[in-house]
């Protein structure tokens, strides 16, 4: 039987196990509709983009926490959604900066954060609708939190409060794979199968302010 996690599960690799990537605090947002330049200036990016292959954003993102702490973000066209990346970064998953970032269009944004707490959030015009912890998914807050409980029961999700029994039974599995259940619940939702091709190709990076 095929393993649906598959796609998603070097998004949760340790930093130095095969296939890690990404590091272990990263974000990625997910923009309906949106070009990559139009993505960079919601971000606040201080000037246009430049075209970098993905270890160049890395390279920046290692220079800027040893000299400047710049913070960047890279952006690519898949479809019709732009993906984001933000290597060390978290602003997409700040319920301040969504209310710019998805105005007048839908987001949603998958966060990994190994010191602090891993966030999904989706954000339709401006508003926060649902986010969680892919950990904790049957808390959730925003708008209507419920909207997308179909998709969560069908990721491995679970959108129902348990009793202690039943969490504890469910508490290896979400620690282990929250954050791979939480990119196949946004490619549930934006068609996007959020893999290491998409790194394979140019990013439109930006510098973003302090």
């Amino acid at each position: 039987m095929t393993d649906p996690l598959a796609p998603f599960r070097w998004l949760a690799a340790s930093p130095g196990q095969l296939g890690e990537v990404l590091d272990d605090v990263f974000c990625v947002s997910f923009f309906r509709g949106l070009e990559p330049a139009e993505v960079l200036r919601r971000f606040g990016a201080r000037e246009p983009g430049r075209e970098l292959a993905f270890y160049e954003l890395q390279v920046k993102v290692w220079e800027s926490t040893e000299m400047t702490d710049d913070n960047y973000v890279g952006v690519v066209q898949v479809g019709e959604w732009s993906v984001a990346v933000e290597p060390r970064g978290f602003q997409a998953v700040l319920s301040e900066s969504l209310t710019g970032l998805s105005r007048g269009c839908e987001v949603v944004a998958v966060g990994r954060h190994d010191y602090a707490e891993n966030c999904f959030v989706y954000a339709v015009d401006g508003e926060v609708v649902t986010s969680f912890t892919p950990r904790l998914p049957g808390t959730r807050w925003g708008s209507d939190p419920d909207r997308l409980n179909g998709l969560m029961r069908e990721t491995g999700l679970p959108p129902e409060k348990l009793d202690e029994e039943a969490w504890e039974a469910t508490w290896d599995d979400m620690f282990v794979n929250g954050i791979p259940r939480a990119f196949l619940l946004a490619a549930k939702i934006t068609g996007v199968v959020f893999t290491q091709s998409v790194l394979a190709r140019y990013l439109l990076v930006g510098a973003l302010p302090q």
